[in-house]
């Protein structure tokens, strides 16, 4: 329900009921008040009463939640927290300032719960260990900035909330919840994602530019969007999303930009994805729990690795605050913003988690400066330290730009940013028609999911080919499934393809070996088209480098081919080799390095073909899975 009565902010608070302030359009404080409720599930998340009446419902979902889709966790048991609105009012944003605290609140005992030197080794452990391992292409390890709050942290928390309004309105939520014994309040810069009247929407953010004394120009801008190491991290993330829209959306999500956000000392580059989907939205918010630029990739391993690495749970961090709203026809839209720039006071402590984001060519010290950047961002902007110290020792990265003409209003960043979709695969970008029409309709196809969501952007092209496409998790691929499939589509994974203690890299071993020795068509990607190697008798091995998020033009059986590549392992024959037995070889011809492999019945490939890198991605899909049907037949 909606109250009449004037919003006295201190009231509010005195009485102690849980209440959250939401200021998401830069003019209004959107008050909620309630009850809470926690539950096990995203599916228990109450949005509807006893009556099966439509409910608004603001959820706070912890990081552990991601025991739903089955990925690893410290589990420590934090509250899939949910508020049951039974009040909603708006406070004009001048109205809410001139109610809330402004005096500064005093921290004791400040500093991080993991030391420099330590969170360094972290670093370097990551990148031997897991990225050098062909574990995954990068992943997020948190510390948190720690201390003690002196005075009520209630007021603490409001007063810092004041301070966003004041100095972070370029924030796409300012926000704070109160709940029995739990304070949150921040401001997140990024939606993780919404759905509204069935359309649902990510928004992958990546590519820093920090803005040089005096400001950002088209000249400075220039260089950093010319730079293949930004743009090609962006394309990483863009991929990653896509998995999770694939996953929600019948139509896969189509991409929009590349556009500029631009902060007032930094500027970042972001696409925005949009697809239609008839899911429940808590099943959207389940399937893309959570956001790759605050976990790594692929998602699965990243949760891993986490767990693996990082000392302590994560609570809320990386998590999501979702808001269900009811719909005038029935059902909820969702707005979920992603859970970082955040303080969290439980217990009299304040506790601020912050993360890098660790690469191959990541320095530890680097990172562990960002560390330090991001807090003193964090604690600049609610006015825990002083806003000046941040200036110096840290970027506000979420602060609005000042007023001035956009950068990409400029003519020339305009043609710079749409020539980057030059390299990207047509299919994502353009609308894609509808699925089951495609030139191998009336066919089965099974994909075998091994712990890389890659298989439902593939998917998806074969869904567009015209297959009827079911995706079964590795653990799940029965022989009886693997037999009966007209075609089976073994996928990608993270790991040393030469591993002899995985279930998982077995498992690929006997669904390629049983189509081999049926000689029923297969296609495999990536780590299965290693173990096809393997199988056939060629060497694996390492890279110097590894290609992570490459995307290179190679020959594949005479058709010149622009492939993403996300590799750590390669298979190898002699330079010049196009032949071992039965099967046909499109190799490097410098060093071997296997890029496709095609025999009686099966074909296979290196790369990517449904990464937005592959530009020739589903012509080349089409040619390889219709030898592996035709040879089959023959």
């Amino acid at each position: 329900m909606t109250g009449t009565a004037p919003i006295i902010l201190a009231d509010l608070a005195a009485c102690g009921i849980p209440f959250a302030l939401l200021a998401r359009d830069g003019d209004t404080v959107e008050v909620l008040t309630g009850d809470v409720v926690d539950v096990e599930l995203l599916a228990d998340i109450p949005l509807t009463d006893a009556s099966g009446a439509d409910r608004e419902v603001l959820a706070l979902v912890p990081f552990r939640q991601v025991v739903e889709r089955g990925f690893a966790c410290h589990d420590d048991g934090a509250p899939l927290r949910c508020l049951v609105v039974g009040e909603r009012r708006t406070l004009p944003l001048a109205d809410a300032l001139a109610q809330l605290p402004a005096d500064r609140v005093p921290l004791e005992d400040a500093g991080f719960d993991i030391d420099d030197e330590a969170y360094a080794d972290i670093v370097r452990r990551v990148i031997a260990d897991e990225i050098g391992r062909g574990e995954g292409a990068n992943f997020v390890i948190r510390r948190d900035y720690v201390a003690g709050v002196g005075g009520d942290p209630l007021t603490a928390g409001l007063t810092w909330f004041r301070a966003l309004l004041e100095h972070e309105r370029g924030a796409y939520w300012t926000f704070l919840v109160s709940t029995p014994g739990h304070l949150a309040v921040g401001a997140s810069p990024e939606a993780h994602v919404s759905a509204q009247d069935g359309i649902v929407t990510m928004n992958p953010i990546s590519g820093t530019f920090r803005h040089p004394a005096g400001g950002a120009t088209a000249e400075t801008l220039t260089e950093f969007l010319s730079s293949t190491k930004e743009t090609e991290e962006l394309f990483m993330v863009v991929d990653e999303e896509l998995k999770m829209m694939s996953a929600v959306c019948s139509d896969g999500g189509r991409i929009t930009g590349p556009h500029l956000k631009e902060m007032s000392r930094l500027t970042h580059t972001e696409y925005m994805l949009r697809g239609t989907s008839t899911m429940d939205p808590r099943d959207i918010l389940r399937e893309t729990m959570f956001a790759p630029t605050v976990t790594g990739s692929p998602m699965q391993n990243a949760c891993t690795v986490i767990a693996r690495h990082e000392q302590s749970p994560r609570g809320y961090y990386s998590g999501v605050a979702a808001l269900f709203t009811p719909r005038a026809d029935g059902g909820h839209d969702l707005d979920a913003p992603i859970l970082i720039r955040t303080a969290y006071v439980v217990d009299g402590r304040l506790r601020v988690p912050v993360g890098a984001t660790l690469v191959r060519h990541s320095d530890p010290y680097g990172e562990v400066g960002e560390t330090h950047g991001k807090a003193a961002g964090v604690l600049g902007a609610i006015g825990a330290i002083p806003r000046d110290a941040v200036v110096t020792t840290a970027l506000d990265e979420d602060a609005p730009a000042p007023t001035r003409r956009p950068l990409s209003e400029d003519p020339a960043i305009g043609e710079l940013l749409a020539s980057r979709n030059a390299r990207l695969a047509a299919f994502w970008l353009n609308p894609q028609g509808d699925p089951g029409r495609g030139p191998l309709a009336g066919r089965t196809a099974l994909v075998v999911d091994a712990e890389d969501r890659f298989t439902t952007m593939l998917a998806h092209q074969l869904r567009h080919l015209g297959f009827d496409v079911t995706i079964a998790h590795w653990s799940e691929a029965t022989p009886d499934a693997v037999r009966a499939a007209d075609l089976v589509v073994s996928g990608p994974g993270p790991g040393d393809p030469r591993d002899a203690d995985s279930d998982r890299i077995a498992r690929l071993r006997e669904v390629v070996g049983a189509r081999l020795d049926a000689g029923s068509p297969l296609l495999a990607v990536c780590l299965s088209h290693q173990v096809l190697a393997d199988r056939l008798g060629i060497d694996l091995a390492p890279l110097a480098s590894p290609h992570q998020g490459l995307q290179k033009t190679v020959d594949v059986f005479g058709a010149e081919a622009s492939i993403g590549f996300y590799n750590t392992f390669t298979a190898r024959v002699a330079p010049g080799t196009d032949r071992v037995g039965a099967t046909d070889i499109a190799a490097d011809p410098v060093t071997g390095d296997v890029y496709a492999l095609r025999g009686p019945g099966y074909a296979s490939v290196q790369g990517h073909l449904e990464s937005i890198l592959s530009r020739d991605g589903l012509t080349t899909l089409e040619r390889l899975v219709t030898h592996a049907l035709r040879v089959a037949q023959d």
